[in-house]
């Protein structure tokens, strides 16, 4: 069995594009964790946020799962096609990564 999902890449200012990968589908994974095994095994530039799995406390993994919003570490992993995007109205910054701290806690890199 296999779950395929198709992410949105790209970053800030570059036309995003669709990268597909094929990943062992085992009941009870979620989307988070078949974000880790694609990174970890095929991809590791792939840019997502995570901060504790399975325990919807830092909602760090926010993002468009079948075009609605929700957290990577708690909706399920599927056979079948899966499609993840980043966050709308969201400052995109790489892949499924976005500005998600308010303005006035965002670190300010200087040159």
């Amino acid at each position: 069995m296999k779950a395929t999902l198709s992410i949105q890449r790209g970053a800030l200012g570059a036309t995003p594009h669709q990268d597909t990968f094929d990943i062992p589908f085992e009941h009870g994974q979620s989307i988070l964790d078949g974000l880790r095994a694609i990174r970890r095994s095929m991809d590791p530039s792939l840019a997502f946020r995570f901060s504790c799995i399975n325990a919807n406390a830092c909602k760090e993994c926010m993002m468009l799962i079948d075009g609605k919003v929700d957290y990577a570490c708690t909706v399920r992993l599927k056979e079948g096609m899966t499609t993840l995007a980043p966050l709308p109205k969201k400052a995109l910054i790489r892949d499924l990564v976005t500005e998600i701290a308010p303005p006035d806690e965002r670190l300010m890199l200087r040159s």
